[in-house]
This record gives structure tokens, C-alpha cells and sequence, in this order.
């Protein structure tokens, strides 16, 4: 049997910064490092670009990046492979992500997720762990850090390439991991498209689905004999004054044996809140995290449950969408807090038309290639 372990997003700053530089991993993960020194297969998602210079693009949300002695900690921390496919990999665009590689390259480290070009960062990764053939393929929804034909970035969210990838790839391995940075931040749901999707990649030859990216821990379901995971929540993300669910999460651990069926268990942990690194909760805090997840797992087997909680979320941030993709300042975006702005100040016939452009594919098409090719 081989047992493989998964860690949400690392993002090595604040009061832990010091500790990755000096590889100081029992600072870092405390009494979960024992979980990383006792996998055949351990992989995380590293939320930053390695960079010695600063090269910020300019994009919406913040931007993030470390010194690439941060490497220390992960390769001590027995870290096989970093995804690298998720929103903030190209924060320091090409000359970040290709010292990423770089740097992890030289720590003996393999990447996933993100490449030169489309078709580097669209690789399945192999690793041979005991007699199986692992296969790991990282994607993520299109933001600022997508690759193309010609240009770095991150492998993106396009099932239509998943299918061919598997498909033309699928004789090299013998079980397949997929990792989806995707979701929305702070919801431990899936949406109705999101649970479609990570049901069809299973359909179409994933073993296990693991959606990373949301902040907080999330679902999980069996489906079809294979597992998917709807949001791990931050392995160490040192941000202060966040909610409570920031700074919680679990690591995956897969039990895979020789006839390439598996178990899925998860360890709960806390991380960066009052303490310095991730560390496993106690009894009572476990217990309590296990009872709340098994709950929430059962519930998102309902589809009604799910349009239910979806509603209910994009019911609670629509003034705030509306605002960003408005154009809306500080001040009118608080001036529109209650939807007051919007209401008064915008037809219906234009909240039809904005509703046309972003919901009709080929209308969609045509601004994301405005966008895309800087013609505004």
C-alpha cells in the first residue's frame, strides 16, 4: 500500500517567513511534520512565485511573492512536488514562475501545473511510489496567471483539454490525482458547476479530486469509487484578522493499494492564528472539526441543498460584484452596500445587456480577447 499526503496553500509570510528561510521545518509544521516524513508521496500547493527580484504584474487582488530561500523549508519538510497552478503563480510574471521552477528544480523538487508554454504547464506528473504510477495534474480557473501557446503560466480549468490530456496520458499511470485551485473564497460549499465539473473529471479517469483555493475547509464525497474534495482550507497562510475557518484546514491522506483502489482519512490542524506554524488540533477541537465536516458532507449530497447555499451566498456578495465589475470607486462602492446605487443609477435594460456579455459564450469570447490582447 502506498499512502499519499495533499496540503492546501502555502504561502510562507509573516511570523513563519523566518523559519522556511532557515529550513527550520519543526517550527513550521510542528506535530504534523511527522505526516510528511511518513508519506510515499507528499504534494502542496505553493501560493507564491519564488523571486530574488520584484517584477509585479498589474492585476486585480493582491500580490504575492517570497525570496527563494524559502525553498529550505519545503525541501526539508519532504515535500515531493509543488503545484503550481493557481491565481497568484504569475504575480511576478514570467521571471517569477521560471525561477520557481528553477529553484525547485535545484532542491530536487518537481513542479506541476505550470510551464513555459501551455503545453509544459498541461504535463501530468509521474511518480513511481512502491509498484504504482502516480499521476498528479494541477489546474486552475482563469485569472491572471494562465498560460498560453506561446507564453508562461498556469495550466487552466478547460475540460475539454482534461479529457484529451487523460486520454493521451492515461498509459503512463496508474492512478490520477487532480488538483483544482478554484471555488470561491471563504464558502465551504461547491457551486452547482463546480460539483458537475469535479464529478465529470472522475468520470472521465480521475481517481481523486482535491479543490484547493477557498480559504476554509470545506465538503467532501465518494463518487464513483474515487474521492473529491471540495476545499482543503490554508496549510500556512500567516494573514491576521481573518474569521475563525482561515485558519483551519486538513491534509489528504490517500491509502492506495496494489489494485489501485484507495481510502481517503483526513488530519484536521490549525495554522498562523495565535501560534506560529500548523500544528494538529487537540482532541476536543478535532473532534468538534470531524463532527461539523461529516455534516457538511452529507448535506452537499442534496442538490437542492446545494442551489439552496448557493443562492443564499451570491444573494449576500451581488452589490458587492455588481460594484467591482461596475467600475464602482471606494466610495461608491460603499454608497452601493445595499444596492442602492445600482438601482437608481442603472436600467434594467443595462443590467440585461451586462447579464448578455457575460453569460453568452461568444459574446464572453470577445471581451476576455479584448482583455487578453491589451486592445483597450
Amino acid at each position: 500500500m502506498v499512502n499519499v499526503l495533499i496540503g492546501g496553500d502555502i504561502y510562507p509570510r509573516g511570523n513563519v517567513l523566518p523559519y522556511f528561510k532557515k529550513g527550520d521545518v519543526q517550527s513550521i509544521f510542528n506535530d504534523l511534520f511527522v505526516e510528511f516524513e511518513g508519506a510515499g508521496l507528499s504534494i502542496i500547493n505553493l501560493e507564491c512565485p519564488l523571486i530574488d527580484v520584484n517584477t509585479p504584474i498589474e492585476k486585480n487582488g493582491p500580490v504575492h511573492g517570497v525570496k527563494s530561500e524559502c525553498i529550505n523549508g519545503l525541501k526539508n519538510a519532504k515535500i515531493d512536488i509543488l503545484s503550481l497552478a493557481n491565481n497568484h503563480i504569475m504575480d511576478h510574471g514570467s521571471t517569477g514562475l521560471k525561477n520557481t521552477i528553477e529553484v525547485s528544480a535545484k532542491a530536487r523538487m518537481l513542479t506541476v501545473g505550470a510551464g513555459e508554454n501551455l503545453n509544459a504547464a498541461r504535463q501530468i506528473i509521474v511518480k513511481n511510489v512502491g509498484k504504482i504510477r502516480i499521476g498528479v495534474l494541477a489546474v486552475a480557473e482563469h485569472e491572471f496567471s494562465i498560460a498560453t501557446e506561446n507564453s508562461w503560466g498556469a495550466n487552466p480549468l478547460d475540460l475539454i483539454d482534461y479529457v484529451r490530456n487523460v486520454r493521451c496520458q492515461k498509459d503512463n499511470f496508474d492512478y490520477l490525482i487532480v488538483l483544482i485551485h478554484g471555488g470561491n473564497e471563504h464558502y465551504p460549499f461547491p457551486s452547482p458547476r463546480l460539483k458537475k465539473v469535479c464529478r465529470f473529471m472522475v468520470e472521465m479517469g480521475a481517481n481523486a479530486v482535491v479543490v484547493q483555493h477557498t480559504h476554509c475547509p470545506g465538503s467532501y464525497e465518494e463518487y464513483q469509487k474515487a474521492h473529491i474534495v471540495y476545499g482543503q482550507g490554508n496549510l500556512l497562510f500567516d494573514w491576521p484578522n481573518q474569521v475563525k475557518s482561515f485558519y483551519e484546514g486538513f491534509l489528504v491522506k490517500l491509502s492506495i493499494t496494489e489494485d489501485f483502489s484507495s481510502t481517503m482519512n483526513i488530519v484536521p490542524y490549525l495554522q498562523s492564528n495565535s501560534q506560529i506554524g500548523a500544528r494538529k488540533m487537540d482532541k476536543e477541537a478535532e473532534e468538534s472539526f470531524l463532527c461539523s465536516f461529516k455534516k457538511k458532507s452529507r448535506s452537499i449530497l442534496d442538490d437542492t441543498f446545494i442551489q439552496k447555499e448557493w443562492l443564499k451566498f451570491c444573494e449576500e456578495r451581488k452589490n458587492a460584484y455588481l460594484s467591482s465589475i461596475l467600475g464602482h470607486n471606494r466610495l461608491f462602492s460603499k454608497l452601493n452596500t445595499h444596492g442602492h446605487l445600482v438601482k437608481y443609477f442603472y436600467t434594467a435594460k443595462s443590467l440585461i445587456r451586462l447579464q448578455n456579455f457575460v453569460s453568452c459564450e461568444s459574446h464572453r469570447e470577445v471581451l476576455e480577447t479584448i482583455f487578453n490582447h491589451r486592445m483597450v
